[in-house]
């Protein structure tokens, strides 16, 4: 069957924008040729023709013969004005901007219903690695048990170097910036955002989940400490930032962005340095693990590529288990086993605890192991303040207290007296 000839409209010509160029060059069978650059400055010296590149967005969205927009930009809101627009003159779109799908998700699904036209975005997360599609086609609602994943590299480089090197949080975080896998101001990614943008509508193919991001429990990785770091190896373990979600015995659906402890024979404990890891565990097929480098030039273009390649099909997400399955929903009614570690005993609410198991003290910093339900977590803060360190266990979830047969026990007795 012979495909269709893409004509591309691209915006951004920044790390992956530039990438795209130069693969399209080296894939002429693809059928797909560049028609016009968008740009901020174009006036600024780059590797292609200058006859390619403008600054007037409406040259690009008002040329009749470009038949596909690829959106590569920073700015989430320009990015949406542009997607809708293409959109709306039924003009498929390739994005690779998670903030703005993050943030616009039930807007675009309107869109897409609205002019039956496909919005693409497998590199808006894990760059390389095909997880979205994979979620749309391959694990029905019904039989996903859970989704596990390392989906942000700068904190994975981080805590690679904490853990392998024995390197300091400062020193991880500032080599991670001279390799240009962390930004200057890197919140972002250290504090967990990157990953709750990400998370967010890996949700939505997983389980049919439209999910506001405030409605998320998460954290980053910018409370762990040197001394988190010696526990975790005294325990057998490593520390990974994770983003989870299981399926629970009530057809309900437990989500979270937040570090855990990984054991060293554990799947994600082989994820190293900027590279991202998906586990994916369902009924027949058991766990299955998705590998690849989550940034970069290369590995993020091809993943747009990708995207490219099926729309010479007219490929859409179906997105099946939001219109045509029972539709998930998330729930805060369960128990997770965290460790906690912190400066000064007054900002730990001990009374929270359903069980504390064990704990240890010295001159700088205390530690505890204990048993928390999450919704009081979820609405509270303590534990992302006052350099306060907060990390799950790898069997973390606990459905019922009945389970495990644990009885809270009595802090004060414990030897807790403030």
């Amino acid at each position: 069957m012979k495909h269709k000839k893409l004509v591309i409209g691209l915006f951004g010509f920044g790390v992956v924008g530039e990438g795209l160029y130069k693969v399209l060059l080296q894939t002429p069978s693809l059928n797909a040729t560049i028609r016009k650059v968008c740009i901020k400055d174009a006036a600024k010296k780059r590797n292609a023709p200058a006859s390619l590149f403008t600054d007037d967005k409406n040259e690009v969205l008002q040329d009749e013969e470009i038949n596909l927009i690829v959106e590569l930009i920073d700015d989430s809101e320009a990015a949406f004005q542009i997607v809708k627009s293409a959109l709306e003159s039924h003009r498929p779109v390739v994005s690779a901007n998670k903030k703005m799908i993050a943030d616009h998700l039930p807007e675009l699904l309107e869109l897409q219903q609205a002019t039956g036209t496909s919005f693409l975005y497998e590199a808006a997360c894990c760059a390389s690695i095909p997880v979205i599609r994979n979620l749309e086609e391959y694990y029905d609602n019904d039989l996903l048990h859970s989704i596990n994943a390392v989906i942000n590299g700068s904190t994975n480089f981080i805590l690679t170097k904490m853990f392998d090197e024995n390197l300091p949080f400062k020193e991880a975080l500032l080599l991670a910036q001279q390799l240009g896998f962390a930004e200057s101001d890197p919140r972002l990614d250290i504090e967990g955002w990157d990953a709750l943008n990400k998370w967010s509508f890996l949700l939505t193919h997983a389980y049919g989940i439209l999910v506001k991001k405030n409605e998320l429990v998460f954290n980053g990785i910018q409370l762990i400490t040197h001394h988190d770091a010696q526990v975790a190896v005294h325990l057998g373990y490593s520390i990974k930032l994770i983003a989870g979600a299981k399926k629970l015995s009530n057809g309900k659906v437990a989500a979270y962005i937040l570090p855990r402890f990984v054991k060293n024979d554990d799947l994600f404990n082989s994820i190293k340095n900027e590279y991202n890891g998906v586990v994916v565990e369902s009924s027949f097929a058991d766990k299955q693990f998705f590998y690849g480098k989550g940034a970069g030039s290369f590995p993020t273009a091809s993943a747009v590529l990708s995207d490219i390649s099926a729309l010479r099909y007219n490929y859409k997400y179906e997105y099946k288990k939001l219109y045509h399955h029972q539709v998930g929903e998330l729930t805060q009614d369960f128990y997770v086993k965290v460790y906690v570690s912190f400066a000064d005993w007054k900002y730990i609410p001990k009374d929270d605890f359903e069980s504390i198991e064990e704990w240890h003290s010295n001159d700088q910093r205390s530690d505890l192991t204990g048993i928390i339900h999450f919704e009081k977590l979820a609405n509270s803060d303590w534990w992302k303040t006052n350099e306060v360190s907060l990390i799950l266990y790898p069997d973390d979830i606990i459905e019922s207290m009945d389970v495990v047969k644990v009885k809270k026990r009595s802090l004060e007795l414990a030897g807790f007296a403030g």
